[in-house]
């Protein structure tokens, strides 16, 4: 369904995110040593990702927040559970309450 770029840049955008609670701006994502791409061409992927339903704008001026959809997508198919910290996973479990 998603490409491994769209994968990998919902991926950084969800655990920006869940670590400082702000709407994910293409600039902060494409600083990440782990995604290696423009902010440009992460703002398209971030449009593209947007219009599949995955991510949400608050406002006009706004970087991204994970949707609904887009956590779920995260939960099922990117985060590896073995690799969170109990912290992690009760950050992740209030998201889903919040939502």
């Amino acid at each position: 369904m998603l490409t491994e770029r769209q994968r990998m840049i919902l991926n950084a955008i969800i655990d920006d995110y869940i670590r400082f609670a702000e709407p994910v701006g293409s600039r902060s994502i494409s600083k990440r040593g782990d995604v290696g791409f423009s902010p440009a061409t992460i703002r398209n992927e971030m449009a593209d990702l947007e219009e599949l339903g995955f991510l949400e704008q608050p406002h006009t001026s706004a970087g991204r927040i994970p949707s609904q959809k887009g956590y779920r997508y995260y939960v099922d198919n990117l985060v590896q559970l073995e690799r969170l910290s109990g912290e992690e996973v009760s950050r992740l479990k209030s998201a889903f309450a919040e939502k």
